[in-house]
């Protein structure tokens, strides 16, 4: 490189620094990349038509007519494989309201939360 003209260096060098960014880049896209949010939706979609879990829709009318309050969170989780959704509600008086919900059977399993009385529809 020493007989090589400096314009032909200022040239070389660049390109070759981009070459090897350009491979590191490609490296890092060959590595597999875990689930994403969309894949785990994607599959408790299909769950759900598979008819194995309960529709989240149905879940939440089911919730609204005895309780009174607006969704502000919802999660699906598997704990010990039960699968659950967890479901807090705000309260007219401010208070936040967890519900866990069997997302199989649509049984409510547990409440947690402060004046939840204040919450049970009439």
């Amino acid at each position: 490189m020493k007989n090589l003209p400096g314009y032909l260096l200022k040239l070389i060098i660049p390109t070759a620094a981009c070459i090897a960014a350009a491979f590191a880049i490609a490296l890092c896209l060959a590595v597999p990349v875990p689930a994403s949010a969309d894949d785990d939706w994607r599959k408790l979609h299909e769950e759900v038509q598979a008819g194995r879990i309960k529709p989240l829709g149905d879940i939440l009318d089911s919730l609204l007519r005895d309780w009174d309050g607006q969704v502000i969170d919802v999660e699906f989780e598997e704990d010990d494989g039960q699968r659950l959704y967890e479901i807090e509600l705000l309260g007219s008086e401010g208070q936040v309201v967890e519900f866990e919900v069997d997302a199989v059977t649509g049984e409510l399993l547990g409440i947690e939360g402060t004046n939840i009385n204040g919450m049970r529809r009439q």
